[in-house]
């Protein structure tokens, strides 16, 4: 793995043999402002995976920001362990004091295997842990505003391919039923939307048919993709959409939180050329990172918000876009991104990944 040559600014390999703390941070720009990401706690298989990881999701997090209109640079951690095993104060402290020394380069916040509870004992060893919960001053569950902005994605797709933003009477497939699907199955019911849902938790599955009964479950991705549907959602982690999937969806259009959904860059291509249109990941699901960076003024819900609102109008530019350019909205986000980060940015050159 060439890490030098992956285009980072910095990479820092973190370890507390004390507290057993085993992480990688990785910051891939600061052109925008410092480098925030979330931390993401996870088995990874080898020290190798979890360096792969921290630079592709760090490399994510500048464009997510760069689209969102963030004065923020990409960066991401990952701790190698698991967190229902080996989470701890010390751990977790030990971290904080890396973070620290970073010396505000790199702002970090929840992420898999993270929670607000843990960055509020981040919090303790340093000033740039963010997403706390709102009893220690924190914007508390990003969740909420990732599903809203995951839900306005979808309005402006449906907005593009139907000429109308409501999603009622259409069929979404919802992969994925955690605390961004919930609340996203919450706002498509309330759209009016027919729901398919599926989840690798049963008992998830069965919270969200509490809340609403008419939501329908099938028992796995495959059943799902198989269901005749308008509008796909992938909700859980990266890597969904593979050829395979692609070759057989029948949906109008993909729209999702889940992060790094294209399993390669040739499946964007491949969705542009079935017809579907695809609402690029790190656009629609930057309403968290919105909300998280809210939180460094001040944290008001209402100002989050009113902030991710925009993430409708972003959509709709990128599917233009990619229609005039016949490129897929992958491709034209990333060229969004970039041109931000090219003319806002501090630096007069910034190296980005091809």
């Amino acid at each position: 793995m060439d890490v030098l040559g992956s285009g980072h600014e910095q990479v820092v390999f973190c370890s507390d043999p004390e507290s057993g703390l085993r992480a990688v941070i990785a910051i891939h720009s600061t052109a925008l402002g410092p480098a925030l990401g979330g931390t993401r706690f996870y088995p990874y298989a080898s020290e190798g995976a979890a360096v792969a990881d921290a630079l592709r999701l760090s490399t994510a997090m500048s464009y997510k920001n760069s689209l969102a209109g963030l004065d923020l640079g990409g960066g991401k951690a990952v701790i190698i362990g698991d967190p229902r095993t080996d989470r701890t104060e010390a751990l977790l402290r030990a971290y904080g004091r890396f973070v620290e020394a970073l010396g505000g380069r790199y702002l970090t916040a929840c992420d898999v295997g993270t929670h607000n509870a843990d960055l509020d004992v981040v919090a303790r060893e340093t000033r740039f842990a963010h997403g706390r919960s709102e009893a220690h001053g924190g914007c508390g569950d990003s969740s909420v505003l990732t599903a809203y902005g995951v839900f306005l994605g979808m309005q402006a797709a449906a907005q593009h391919c139907w000429g109308s933003r409501s999603l009622a009477g259409r069929t979404a497939a919802v992969a994925g039923a955690g605390k961004v699907g919930s609340h996203l199955i919450g706002h498509l019911v309330d759209d009016g939307a027919d729901v398919v849902v599926t989840d690798v938790d049963p008992a998830a599955v069965e919270r969200i048919r509490a809340r609403h009964p008419q939501v329908r479950a099938v028992a796995d991705t495959a059943a799902l993709i198989r269901t005749e549907h308008d509008v796909y959602s992938p909700n859980a982690l990266g890597g969904a959409l593979d050829e395979q999937t692609v070759a057989v969806l029948p949906s109008r259009f993909v729209c999702g939180g889940a992060n790094n959904q294209l399993a390669t860059p040739e499946v964007a291509e491949q969705l542009r050329r079935r017809g579907i249109l695809y609402a690029p990941d790190y656009l629609v699901n930057a309403g968290g990172v919105i909300q998280v960076e809210d939180e460094r003024h001040g944290f008001s819900f209402e100002r989050a918000q009113a902030k991710a609102a925009g993430i409708f109008d972003v959509a709709l530019r990128v599917f233009a876009l990619a229609d005039a350019e016949g490129i897929s909205p992958a491709v034209a986000a990333d060229r969004l991104a970039e041109e931000r980060i090219r003319s806002v940015g501090r630096l007069a050159t910034i190296r980005l990944p091809r």
